[in-house]
């Protein structure tokens, strides 16, 4: 997924390059969540009770990227990759959203490369520098959709995996789906 941000200059100095760094960070206490939504962020963040403590923002991503030389304001853009391992808090909390948006900071760092009266100046990104965004949950799962279409990703100790490739052999299962399926029937479980 890539951000689009506009980047502006406003004393007319002409700036040759930045090397922007960016820390991506969700901020989970800056929305509201339904019943549902909270159950199934227990495992992040604890009882609904104890939510004034444990909602903390998240770390998303840290990215970097070359913005080209401007004068006055440029827009580029800030490509950010998503993971869907439901092993990363992140990954979990998105899955565990209904609808509505994600709370997001960027906070910016890096090195602006510029030239005042021909003379070539170095500087740093003040860490003062960042931006609210409010990310609709909907684009983060068309983005999942598109490079994990109608699928999941869970990682299984090989110990487990084995346990589960026995099971589906010995069943002559033809998918890892109707191994789990049958699993969660036996269990007395209703897959969805």
């Amino acid at each position: 997924m890539s951000f689009i941000l506009r980047i502006a200059e406003t004393t007319g100095q002409r700036i040759e390059a930045i090397a922007l760094r960016c820390q991506l960070r969700i901020e989970p206490a800056k929305r509201r969540y339904t019943p549902a939504e909270a159950e199934r962020l227990n495992d992040l963040f604890g009882d609904t009770a104890r939510w004034a403590t444990t909602l903390k923002p998240m770390q998303l991503a840290t990215v970097s990227t070359m913005v080209p030389g401007f004068t006055g304001s440029i827009e580029t853009d800030l490509p950010v990759s998503f993971s869907y391992d439901l092993l990363i808090g992140t990954t979990r909390y998105f899955t565990g959203l209904e609808g509505g948006e994600i709370p997001l900071v960027l906070l910016f760092s890096g090195t602006v490369f510029s030239s005042v009266d021909g003379r070539r100046q170095v500087e740093q990104v003040p860490w003062s520098k960042e931006a609210h965004y409010r990310l609709p949950l909907a684009t983060w799962r068309e983005a999942i959709e598109v490079h994990f279409p109608d699928s999941g990703w869970i990682k299984l100790s090989r110990h487990a995996l084995a346990e589960l490739l026995a099971f589906k052999s010995a069943r002559a299962l033809p998918t890892w789906d109707a191994a789990i399926e049958e699993l969660l029937a036996a269990a007395g479980e209703e897959p969805s």
